[in-house]
C-alpha cells in the first residue's frame, strides 16, 4: 500500500470558514480531496470550486456502507480513501491521527460511534447502527463495505481482509462562554481571510491602521511645532501621506471586494468552466 494517500473524503455541511484550510491541508497529505456536501446554505460549494476541490451532494447517512457506495458511485474507489466527517467537535489536528492509520496497510480502519446501546454484540457491532468518525478504506474494503446487506455485523466481512474497528468515546461536552464562542468564529474568519488573500484583510486592515494612526497624529501637530522648519514640515508630509494612504488603502480593498463578489457572481451564472471543471 502506498504511504500517501490517494484522496480525503470530507464530509459535512456549511463549512465556508474551514473548506479552504481544510482543503490546503489534506491535499498536504492526499493526491485528491473530495467533499460530500450534506446540504450546505452558504458559500462552500463555491469556495471548493474555486480552489479545484471535487463537490459531490450528498444525502446519505454517516454509515461506513453508504459513504463507501456513494464513492463506488462516482468512480472514485482508486487507491486508499479516507472519509473525515467535518463537525463543530472536529479539529485541524486529529488529521495526522487519521492519515497515519494509512500506513499501517489496513483494509478497513473504521473509529465509530454507536448510535445507541444497541448497536450489535462486543465487537462484532451492526455497521448501520454506528456513526463514522473515522474511515479508512483501500479499493478492496471499500467494494466489501458498500457490498453489504441491510443491518450487517462486522463479522460478515471477507476473512481475508485487514480490518480494525475501534469504538470511540463520547466527546466531553464542557459549557463555553459566548465570548470563547465569538473568539473561536472569528479566528476561523481570520484564517480563511489568509488563506483566501482576502482584499479586506490584505488591503483593508493595514488602510484602517494607517488611517487611524495619521488621524491622531494630525491633531496634534498643531500644539506640537510653533515654527516651521525641516522637521515640522517633514513631519506634517508624512502624518498627511499616512492619513491619505490609510484611506486609499480602505478604498481599494472595498472596491476590490465588490468587484470580487460580482465576478463571481457572473462566473455562477454563466457556468464558467474554472467554476465547474470538476464539479
Amino acid at each position: 500500500m502506498s504511504k500517501r494517500l490517494e484522496r480525503v473524503v470530507l464530509i459535512g455541511r456549511d463549512l465556508e470558514l474551514r473548506v479552504v484550510s481544510l482543503a490546503v491541508r489534506a491535499r498536504e497529505v492526499a493526491n485528491d480531496v473530495v467533499l460530500f456536501d450534506t446540504g450546505s446554505n452558504d458559500e462552500t460549494m463555491e469556495l471548493a470550486h474555486e480552489i479545484d476541490c471535487q463537490v459531490v451532494p450528498y444525502g446519505g447517512s454517516l454509515h461506513p456502507r453508504d459513504v463507501c457506495h456513494a464513492l463506488e458511485s462516482n468512480n472514485l474507489n482508486e487507491g486508499t480513501t479516507l472519509f473525515l466527517p467535518i463537525t463543530s467537535q472536529w479539529k485541524l489536528s486529529e488529521l495526522p491521527l487519521s492519515v497515519n492509520r494509512s500506513r499501517e496497510g489496513w483494509d478497513i480502519h473504521y473509529v465509530y460511534l454507536p448510535e445507541d446501546d444497541h448497536g450489535g454484540k462486543e465487537g462484532d457491532p451492526v455497521l448501520d447502527q454506528t456513526n463514522l468518525r473515522h474511515l479508512l478504506v483501500s479499493p478492496t474494503g471499500c467494494r466489501a463495505l458498500a457490498s453489504l446487506p441491510d443491518n450487517s455485523p462486522s463479522s460478515m466481512l471477507e476473512d481475508g481482509l485487514k480490518v480494525r474497528l475501534v469504538e470511540a468515546e463520547q466527546p466531553i461536552q464542557l459549557p463555553q462562554r459566548q465570548s470563547l464562542a465569538t473568539a473561536s468564529r472569528f479566528a476561523q474568519l481570520f484564517y480563511w481571510m489568509l488563506e483566501s488573500k482576502h482584499p479586506l484583510l490584505l488591503f483593508g486592515i493595514p488602510g484602517v491602521v494607517l488611517f487611524v494612526l495619521g488621524y491622531r497624529l494630525s491633531g496634534d501637530l498643531a500644539g506640537m511645532f510653533t515654527e516651521l522648519n525641516s522637521t515640522s514640515i517633514g513631519v506634517t508630509l508624512v502624518t498627511i501621506a499616512m492619513t491619505l494612504i490609510g484611506l486609499f488603502a480602505m478604498m481599494v480593498a472595498l472596491i476590490l471586494y465588490i468587484m470580487g463578489k460580482q465576478v463571481a457572481r457572473v462566473q455562477h451564472q454563466y457556468n464558467w468552466p474554472n467554476n465547474n471543471a470538476r464539479g
